[in-house]
């Protein structure tokens, strides 16, 4: 009787977590459908090239769009360190006093230039997880192709101190780039992935990524920004190859055929610790 009561606890047990499991599921397939839903809608009124300032950069030479990921009003959590590097890029620049709100495409912008091509800085102003809206927009306003779109995020996989550049791919579960790829249709886009890393324990991830850096973290973030920004300048000055695989020149298949997937990472050491190794 004993050893039949247990079996039916174990059972009860197995199909209330089979329950919650598919419940948990559910509602994760449900968010992303509606996160699709709504990178669509607001799509629906895509912005064309106007004439006058935002037309010259429409004129002549190569243009790359710099997208710094994150959560508008959120810019000192660790899941919004991309709009920090945004924000050093642009004071490396000397342009940091020029951002400019534009409703065309839901975020702030700043045009510049790096080396005789034109660089559209982009902090959009929706939601991490709808970012990928601004991010088409722009490229949409500006006429900038998919390969010449620069995404910086947070990584978790990496610790703080990692950076690295991926040339296209998937999110990874980062719901940032997701939404970039669903609005762009396309994972060419190459990223600047700054690592952030897991926390620490039973910490959890959402409490981790939306919280601000710790006292520790600090010394080491400044760092962070300083090789960031020579990474992405290096990739802004890199002329366009004739033998580069995202080349539009190359047939839609040609991506696959060619594309191996590398990370150029650099580690970023403390400040007592100037030598920054790569690896």
């Amino acid at each position: 009787m004993g050893r039949l009561k247990k079996v039916t606890v174990l059972s009860n047990l197995c199909r209330y977590l089979s329950l919650f499991f598919k419940k948990l599921l559910s509602f994760v397939t449900m968010r992303r459908l509606l996160t699709r839903v709504l990178n669509r809608v607001l799509l629906a009124d895509l912005y064309t090239p106007a004439m006058g300032i935002d037309a010259e950069i429409h004129t002549q030479g190569r243009r790359r769009l710099v997208v710094g990921l994150g959560n508008p009003g959120m810019e000192g959590t660790r899941h919004s360190i991309g709009m920090a590097v945004l924000g050093a890029l642009a004071t490396r620049l000397g342009v940091a006093d020029r951002w400019r709100g534009d409703k065309h495409v839901s975020g702030e912008v700043i045009v510049s230039e790096v080396q005789h091509t034109h660089v559209v800085l982009l902090r959009p102003r929706l939601l991490m997880n709808i970012n990928g809206v601004s991010v088409a927009k722009a490229a949409g306003k500006y006429g900038i192709k998919p390969e010449d779109i620069l995404l910086v995020h947070d990584e978790l996989d990496k610790p703080l101190g990692k950076i690295a550049i991926k040339q296209g791919g998937s999110a990874r579960g980062h719901n940032g780039v997701r939404s970039c790829v669903e609005c762009l249709q396309t994972d060419v886009m190459p990223r600047l992935r700054v690592g952030i890393g897991r926390p620490a324990g039973k910490a959890s991830v959402e409490r981790h990524v939306l919280g601000q850096f710790s006292s520790e973290e600090r010394k080491v973030l400044d760092s962070v920004l300083v090789q960031s920004v020579d990474l992405l300048l290096s990739q802004l000055s890199q002329q366009e190859s004739p033998e580069d695989p995202h080349s539009p020149s190359l047939p839609a298949g040609g991506r696959h055929a060619a594309q191996k997937r590398t990370e150029r990472e650099r580690s970023v050491s403390p400040p007592e610790d100037s030598a920054a190794a790569q690896s």
